[in-house]
């Protein structure tokens, strides 16, 4: 199991209601089923995982977020999550935007482009970094706005988007990073889990 899975499962409380946006294959669903009991549904671009949830037995729905998250009420789950997507997004604003209205509490992670592995391979090889949670080439990437832990802080208090928890994860190390400790955390952190609201 993912490390990413644990922290957004621990960010849960139990037996609510949760929409995962761009769900994949379903695998963070089952896991927040078993561990948190909760209600979810998943909204899933490729239809390749769409089956794969079907097959699990997971209420899915094959959309795109970018242009189909309107369909869905305001505030009607308690939490939305949105799992390593927003940087492959063409308007990640917008997106923002609807994840906000649709959920009372929103959980987003993001690969950290401020990692110091990756800020190390641009510096000393002059190419764009290949690394756990940056799997793709530049030329067959799905991200299309590098977004580093410090923008998506930024960004949340430029919009007045409340901030209620951030955790940074290195290998298997967590520690929750704070506007005090940003510039250190955003150099180690691989990946970046906001909880915002």
């Amino acid at each position: 199991m993912k490390k990413e899975f644990k922290v957004i499962a621990d960010l849960l409380p139990q037996n609510i209601r949760v929409l995962d946006v761009g769900c994949g294959d379903g695998s963070l669903m089952s896991h927040l089923i078993q561990e948190k009991n909760i209600e979810a549904r998943g909204l899933e671009l490729e239809k390749e995982n769409v089956q794969k949830c079907i097959y699990r037995g997971l209420p899915v729905i094959q959309g795109n977020a970018e242009t189909e998250l309107h369909q869905f009420p305001n505030q009607s789950f308690d939490y939305v999550i949105l799992s390593q997507t927003l940087q492959a997004f063409y308007n990640p604003e917008k997106v923002l935007k609807e994840l906000l209205r649709i959920g009372k509490s929103v959980v987003i992670s993001i690969p950290n482009f401020g990692y110091w592995k990756v800020r190390a391979s641009l510096l000393f090889f002059g190419k764009m970094p290949v690394t756990k949670t940056l799997p793709n080439s530049w030329y067959n990437t799905p991200n299309l706005h590098m977004c580093t832990v410090k923008d998506l802080f930024h960004f949340c208090i430029e919009k007045n988007i409340k901030i209620k928890k951030v955790i940074g994860i290195n290998e298997n190390n967590t520690s929750e990073i704070k506007k005090s400790n940003l510039e250190i955390k955003n150099f180690f952190s691989k990946l970046g889990i906001f909880l915002i609201g």
